[in-house]
């Protein structure tokens, strides 16, 4: 009986435990900075967000295993969102970017990366949210403790910005073969949302 009761305990258990969450954080460590990085648009909080992170995972209560890859992308988001605390100004529904960290992440990330980075806090959280993470817009509503109309306002001005940001380095840096060719900003805006899919959650990518 002793024995056949040490083989039940033993079964393997279907959530994800301590070791697999700190797996997926090794694993996806890369990716997972780079979530932090594109939500806090500051290195040094994104390193605090990618260890809070681990630490809420790990903390976690039960979490089916083949759902932990995720769980542990939404704990990156929960923690930027106690950090940056991202809210729609009162009128204009966005807030004002800093000038100096605008300038330095144009010059130092690449250019997909730079085009996110250079978003104001509210539309950076909805578009790497809704957009990259594809969050529904009732999610991030209840996330971001607004209206579902000032997600969808916040992420067309980051759609547009970011069309504007990709246009403007494309007419600076022209392809030889296509020098001539007019850009078009939908298509440049889904080739920086397809790079940091693949960046950040090359799943979701994939499935699209």
């Amino acid at each position: 009986m002793l024995g056949a009761r040490q083989i039940v305990d033993r079964k393997p258990t279907p959530y994800a435990t301590s070791a697999n969450f700190c797996r997926i954080f090794k694993e996806d460590m890369n990716r997972l900075y780079l979530l932090s990085l594109l939500l806090t648009a500051d290195r040094e909080k994104a390193e605090q967000c990618f260890v809070s992170g681990l630490e809420d995972s790990v903390a976690a209560s039960p979490v089916f295993k083949e759902w932990a890859r995720s769980w542990a992308r939404r704990t990156i988001i929960q923690n930027a969102l106690r950090l940056i605390k991202p809210r729609p100004v009162e009128g204009n529904g966005h807030s004002s970017p800093r000038a100096d960290d605008r300038e330095k992440f144009t010059t130092a990330e690449p250019v997909e990366i730079a085009a996110v980075l250079e978003l104001r806090p509210f539309e950076r959280f909805v578009y790497v949210m809704s957009v990259l993470e594809r969050y529904s817009d009732q999610d991030c509503a209840v996330l971001l403790g607004c209206g579902r109309r000032d997600v969808n306002a916040a992420r067309i001005r980051a759609l547009q910005q970011i069309g504007t940001s990709m246009a403007l380095h494309h007419h600076n840096r022209p392809s030889p073969a296509r020098a001539e060719e007019p850009v078009e900003q939908p298509t440049l805006h889904e080739r920086c949302r397809s790079v940091l899919e693949l960046l950040i959650a090359p799943d979701l990518a994939t499935s699209a």
